[in-house]
């Protein structure tokens, strides 16, 4: 998509922090975070949000999760804990539509989910 800056990120149109990449996944840390440990994980491929997931593309779900799991390994996250979070939609707080999912941890988050 042409405006998108997760698009232009995945291009390295735009500079970023990128901590992993693979044929289908980049992962790049949150310009805002908040806790020690704040990734984003897009697909390279632009889907809007998980509204757009269908019986064809339904593989990278899995794809982000495989990414979600190796990256709070390398962060040395993976054993105390982490939050793997996508908003869908305006009212769920997506400001990009571009499908992503934060990856959070570094600190306790407690067990509040708002």
């Amino acid at each position: 998509m042409e405006n998108c800056i997760f698009c232009k990120i995945i291009k390295k149109e735009i500079p970023s922090s990128i901590v992993y990449e693979d044929d289908a996944v980049v992962g790049f840390k949150d310009i805002n975070p908040v806790a020690p440990v704040h990734i984003l994980i897009v697909p390279k491929t632009h889907l809007a949000n998980v509204n757009e997931i269908n019986e064809e593309n339904a593989d990278i779900i899995a794809k982000i999760h495989l990414a979600a799991k190796k990256i709070a390994k390398e962060m040395n996250i993976h054993e105390k804990g982490y939050r793997l979070i996508n908003n869908c939609g305006p009212d769920a707080g997506q400001t990009v539509f571009h499908l992503h999912y934060h990856l959070i941890g570094g600190k306790n988050l407690g067990s509040k989910i708002l």
